[in-house]
């Protein structure tokens, strides 16, 4: 799904009621979007493809638990939770069955939602002065 379909879809869904709307996009990370704000979370760059069965599953249950561990259910918070949702998923699909999940240890899935966020993160130049606002 093209980032302009993924948004226009979003849209539909918010306008039927809803606060916020997530969409998952497989390797091509997920969407946040609420009526002021959209976030796009890349997927995590693995070095390969084992297996992708329960990757969904995996950046689900990285997802919830973010925001049962952190309480946090704002827009911050959802942000990062899709980052560690992201983050688990990109372990379950570098081997088979669950078992690199279970291998991982707590300094490596810190490391990687660190990267991911240097992925997503720099500070903005005005790139003509300001011009343009």
């Amino acid at each position: 799904m093209t980032n302009a379909l993924t948004t226009r879809a979003a849209r539909g869904i918010l306008a039927l009621g809803p606060q916020v709307v997530l969409i998952k996009k497989g390797e091509h990370g997920a969407l946040y979007q609420s009526a002021d704000e959209r976030f796009i979370t890349p997927a995590y760059p693995v070095h390969g493809l084992t297996d992708p069965t329960g990757a969904g599953d995996s950046f689900a249950g990285g997802f919830i638990g973010w925001l049962a561990r952190s309480g946090q259910h704002d827009a911050q918070g959802l942000r990062q939770a899709l980052a560690c949702g992201a983050t688990m998923a990109s372990l379950a699909i570098e081997d088979f069955s669950p078992r690199r999940l279970v291998e991982a240890r707590p300094e490596e899935i810190a490391e990687r939602l660190a990267t991911l966020h240097r992925m997503m993160h720099f500070d903005l130049v005005e790139p003509f002065g300001g011009a343009g606002r």
